[in-house]
């Protein structure tokens, strides 16, 4: 184990709320098939994964990012 830590992308950059209709920043903290990343992966901070998570399940939604992707059903 390291004792490095990653820091919140968004805590450096000073973003007080994330917006659902930044559609380009979610698409950073959700995996190729659709899934919600978790906080040990991105690194946000628990404040910022909160509202990640509910900014990605307003844009799912509002059909701005999808469920899942790559489904052959």
């Amino acid at each position: 184990m390291s004792a490095f830590r990653k820091s919140c992308k968004l805590c450096d950059r000073d973003v007080d709320r994330v917006d659902y209709k930044n559609a380009d920043l979610l698409r950073r903290y959700i995996t190729d098939r659709g899934k919600i990343l978790p906080r040990r992966a991105t690194g946000a901070c628990s404040r910022h994964q909160h509202q990640l998570c509910t900014a990605i399940k307003r844009a799912r939604f509002l059909a701005l990012l999808p469920y899942i992707e790559g489904y052959r059903g």
